[in-house]
């Protein structure tokens, strides 16, 4: 689904009303052994999850903690309407390309300064959470997306899972008959189809910075050779990253790109069996450059005083202990953020191993561009939208983007 504009403003306006207000605190104050929550939560196995791992930090602790679960793409408007009533969260989990608008006002702790330890941490996860050069989020896990193909189909082929993007484009083409596309991937003009289209513009050489540097054009290439190959389907332009899933499962795609979000569904039906692979990459011995998803845990100032700061750090501490981490990540099928316990999780879950391997040399898409993401984003998806309708060619599409990017952070 397409994130309204409406979205973004209200990202910047929480933001805002955390710098406004400077250190939060709570109109009513809370128990003080009591840590509060505000994430998106929502799902009754996904709370109950997550109390779970709270409490087996709080209890040793003295404390408790209590969630506040909201919709994912409500949780800055109820963090605005917190912040303008003095009563924002301990905690504030925010998605991982959310956290530059909130931390750019000053309104969240930086980690050092409450006791949280962030050693050990990939360097990806630790991107994540960061901005400016200062690290306000704590990831537990993280996502991010891989080649997964439908074994049986591939063997009948006699096709190997492809490396490169020329494999990629041949065997797409071989797995194609009837009404079995050899390919699915997300290309709709919105956050899902950027997401899927990164790990080929950042591994063509793209640059979120500069769109039109030249070297992104050759990523809008090959998607758009795959498709006049009909070797992925037309609807691609309309499809989330769950309709690429259901097309798959369905035996309507040979191979998708997709994250580990989907091994629940795969892991029930018992008709495709499927495997990992990383992302196919120009040339053969390069390293897939992916985007790195998941959520950031943030401390918010507190006007209450430091304790209740360092509580929250105590809880995140203990969350993101070893162990806790990779309980959680086996409960989420996430990658565990600290490189100990991510080794662990690809020993012992080899299947999903490949997706250790590319969060390891995943991307923040906020690193670079910050606060701009979101401007940016609209404008990248717009470029491969023109290209793939047959509207643009990649390098029309991308100068477009560079000046719509450029128009929008003015």
């Amino acid at each position: 689904m397409q994130r309204p504009a409406r979205r973004t403003r209200l990202i910047v306006a929480a933001a805002a009303a955390l710098s406004a207000l400077g250190p939060t605190g709570c109109a009513t104050t809370p128990d003080p052994g009591t840590v509060t929550v505000l994430n998106s939560a929502t799902d009754a196995a996904e709370h109950d999850a997550n109390q779970e791992f709270f409490d087996r930090c709080a209890k040793p602790l003295g404390l408790r903690v209590e969630q506040i679960s909201v919709p994912a793409d409500t949780v800055a408007s109820k963090a605005l309407r917190m912040a303008s009533s003095d009563s924002l969260t301990d905690i504030l989990e925010l998605d991982g390309s959310e956290l530059p608008q909130f931390a750019g006002t000053g309104g969240l702790r930086p980690l050092n300064e409450i006791g949280l330890n962030t050693s050990g941490f990939s360097d990806s996860a630790t991107s994540l959470g960061s901005h400016d050069g200062e690290q306000y989020g704590v990831a537990r896990s993280v996502n991010s997306l891989a080649l997964l193909y439908n074994k049986d189909m591939l063997r009948e082929a006699g096709a190997e899972p492809p490396a490169t993007w020329d494999e990629l484009r041949e065997t797409a083409k071989k797995l194609t008959s009837g009404d079995t596309y050899g390919m699915a991937f997300s290309a709709s003009p919105n956050a899902d189809g950027v997401y899927q289209f990164l790990p080929f513009f950042w591994s063509g050489g793209g640059d979120e910075a500069q769109l039109d540097n030249g070297r992104g054009e050759a990523a809008l290439e090959l998607w758009k050779n795959m498709l006049d190959d009909k070797s992925v389907s037309a609807s691609a332009v309309n499809w989330n990253q769950q309709d690429v899933n259901d097309q798959f499962v369905a035996g309507r795609a040979a191979m998708m790109i997709n994250g580990p979000w989907q091994v629940p569904v795969l892991s029930e039906q018992d008709e495709v069996d499927w495997a990992v692979a990383t992302i196919p990459v120009p040339e053969a011995g390069q390293d897939a450059v992916p985007p790195i998803g998941g959520t950031v845990m943030a401390v918010p100032k507190n006007e209450d005083g430091p304790e209740r700061e360092r509580n929250a750090a105590k809880i995140l501490n203990c969350l993101n202990e070893e162990e806790n981490q990779l309980a959680w990540g086996e409960r989420v099928n996430n990658v565990p953020t600290r490189a100990a316990a991510a080794g662990r999780y690809a020993a012992e879950n080899p299947e999903l191993a490949p997706f250790v391997d590319l969060v390891a040399t995943a991307r923040s898409r906020t690193a670079q561009v910050g606060t701009r993401w979101p401007v940016i984003q609209d404008a990248l998806a717009g470029s491969f939208q023109s290209v793939l309708t047959g509207r643009s060619e990649p390098g029309a599409a991308l100068k477009r983007a560079q000046s719509q990017a450029a128009d929008g952070e003015k």
